[in-house]
């Protein structure tokens, strides 16, 4: 089997969910933060392409108004800033909608995204679910990710439940999920991450819910 030709797609990590409104809930912001800069690392050791993508809404908007506190990217990430990186705004959930990211990664061959970065709840499925229809595998980082507790006049989820079911969605069609360790050795091993289908999964929910 050929080796996937990985890019890692760090999405919006940023001071709005660190410190503002949008902070996030679950996993815990040092745990996924710590595994952001981990992917990164082990990215650059390995010369993964990186796109390093920022929300910016115009200013005076309540989240991500462009040169805002919570518009900045978190430090330690612009610590780690490469010349080779690709950077690019955007002001829709997909990192593709509106940008030149698709074309940037077909010009490096690229044909699997690795997806870090927040939220699981908005950016990252939305990201995951268009690269589908750019003939693009997407994997997913389960504990380099991270949601928000909602509530609306449809409902209320927790943090958690919402990190996690979304994950569950995500696994059985759009993106192979793991954590970063597995995908470390995937990545040092030159693999794909294993990923589930829907049928699969449905069946595999009905025996698990029957009776």
């Amino acid at each position: 089997m050929t080796a996937p030709r990985r890019a890692l797609i760090v999405v919006d990590v940023q001071q709005e969910y660190f410190d503002g409104v949008l902070q996030i809930q679950h996993p815990s912001r040092d745990e996924s933060l710590a595994n952001v800069l981990r992917a990164l690392d082990v990215a650059q050791e390995h010369g993964l392409p990186v796109v390093l993508v920022q929300h910016q809404l115009p200013e005076g908007a309540p989240v991500f108004a462009v040169g805002s506190d919570s518009w900045a990217l978190h430090p330690e990430i612009e610590k780690r800033a490469a010349a080779s990186w690709k950077r690019v705004t955007k002001d829709k959930a997909s990192v593709f909608a509106d940008t030149d990211v698709a074309q940037w990664l077909a010009g490096r061959n690229v044909d699997t995204i690795t997806i870090v970065g927040y939220m699981t709840n908005n950016c990252d499925i939305a990201t995951a679910v268009a690269a589908e229809g750019l003939g693009l595998a997407a994997e997913v980082l389960a504990d380099a990710t991270g949601a928000i507790h909602l509530v609306n006049e449809a409902g209320k989820v927790s943090a958690q439940q919402l990190h996690e079911v979304l994950l569950v969605l995500l696994h059985s069609n759009f993106a192979a999920v793991a954590d970063t360790d597995a995908w470390v050795a995937a990545v040092e091993a030159g693999q794909a991450l294993p990923k589930s289908d829907l049928g699969t999964s449905a069946m595999q929910g009905r025996a698990a819910f029957s009776g």
